[in-house]
């Protein structure tokens, strides 16, 4: 049965079918022609998948970040950013990974912020002389920050796919998301260095203080968010319906660029985007469950725990794995499908399963930025108004340094636990 459904997946993937749609599919073949089960089940398994409380985060995450886009939180941060960096040669692409640094903490969503970020900084960059697909690049790749600095939406779901606490993981996210922000901003200022770009990026920055009074209520957020949680305050969950909260009274009373006119195609797009999101992370809990009856899970751990010895070669596996699988498979419905089997590997081979998903959700983010799939690639094209082609000539750069960091979280625990043993002991 296992070679069938998997037969079938690779079959709809190549004529194009949405994945969850595909992974449906797969599922009622299973079941329907391996199984004596009925088909009553399908459904059954679907909302069993997505009744769960800490789900109730990723719509009200996916809202608070289209209010910030559309409150003027995002132009905001845009300028504090290139106040603190925007006066030094390649300012402008380092101003766009540092305003995705703090969008990230605000948004969880990586095309979010793309577009939020990107819609910005893209034809600003083009004005200063850099190349458009150079920008788009620059945009796809810094974007990616959002599903690693907390609050992450892949994080919440691999909390929920393996029970493991989502508070944990969000702190262990910061870690990662500032290494792979800081490594994009040096690669940046040597890359402009040499070639040249962006000497004259110092025009447009207004002054720190300027920039930092207007910008303040938007740095609020990821404090009391952040704070809240890590100090008893709310749950992550909850603290999601704060932040909603918190983005309409900033964008809508403080700033005043909040228009009841801007409410509805907000609602409609945050919908959209939720029931996008809710179809993969049914269909993945409905495909889960069929995995799980056929043992395939226990077979894989035991056939890795037979031929792999050690934890640093069961970690290269698994991230050269991630990166074909990353390429191909949507991130949340990668993660929902393999986390609970990989994990439980992971812990048996002595590592901890909140630096194990972050070594998960790292590898993940590369498949935004790889074709064919890469939703970063989409959404910056669609901003940029280029194809995918004229990107990947400057993307490699990018992809590489991020790889390299990547190899960093995996074999450095200390980059993602180190917070997490402090808070946690």
């Amino acid at each position: 049965m296992n070679l069938v459904i998997g037969l079938s997946l690779l079959i709809l993937f190549t004529f194009g079918v949405p994945i969850a749609i595909s992974i449906i599919l797969a599922s009622i073949i299973g079941i329907e022609f391996f199984t004596r089960l009925p088909l009553l089940l399908v459904p059954q398994q679907m909302f069993i998948g997505i009744d769960k409380f800490p789900l109730m985060a990723i719509p009200f995450f996916i809202l608070a970040g289209n209010l910030m886009a559309a409150g003027g939180i995002s132009q905001r941060l845009v300028d504090l950013a290139k106040s603190i960096v925007g006066r030094v040669q390649g300012g402008l692409a380092m101003s766009c990974v540092l305003t995705c640094m703090m969008f990230a903490a605000v948004s969880g969503s990586s095309v979010a912020t793309t577009f939020a970020i990107g819609a910005i900084l893209i034809p600003a960059m083009v004005k200063h002389g850099y190349p458009k697909p150079l920008a788009a690049s620059i945009q796809a790749s810094s974007a990616e920050l959002g599903v690693l600095i907390p609050p992450s939406i892949p994080l919440i779901l691999y909390g929920v796919s393996t029970d493991t606490s989502i508070g944990q993981l969000f702190l262990a996210g910061i870690g990662p998301g500032m290494l792979i922000g800081c490594a994009l901003i040096i690669f940046l200022y040597l890359f402009c260095k040499v070639r040249g770009y962006g000497k004259d990026d110092y025009k447009d920055s207004t002054g720190f203080v300027i920039s930092l009074k207007r910008a303040w209520a938007a740095l609020l957020m990821p404090v009391v968010v952040i704070g809240g949680i890590y100090g008893g305050v709310f749950t992550p969950t909850e603290a999601s319906a704060v932040a909603v909260f918190f983005a309409l009274i900033v964008g809508g009373f403080y700033y005043r660029e909040l228009k009841m006119a801007d409410m509805w195609p907000i609602l409609r797009q945050s919908v959209i985007s939720t029931a996008a999101v809710m179809l993969i992370i049914a269909a993945a809990a409905l495909f889960s469950f069929l995995l799980s009856r056929t043992g395939l899970p226990a077979h894989i751990a035991a056939l890795v725990t037979s031929t792999i010895e050690s934890p640093m070669m069961f970690l290269l596996v698994v991230n050269a794995l991630l990166l074909i699988v990353g390429m191909f498979i949507e991130t949340s419905a990668a993660i929902l499908v393999l986390a609970p089997i990989l994990t439980p590997i992971a812990i048996q081979f002595g590592i901890h399963p909140v630096h194990f998903g972050l070594v998960m959700v790292v590898n993940l983010a590369l498949g935004m930025i790889t074709p064919p799939l890469g939703v970063n690639l989409f959404a910056a094209c669609a901003v940029a108004k280029i194809s995918i082609d004229q990107m990947l000539p400057w993307l490699v750069r990018f992809v590489l340094v991020v790889l390299a960091c990547l190899m960093a979280v995996t074999y450095m625990p200390w980059i993602s636990m180190g917070l997490v043993n402090i808070f946690y002991g």
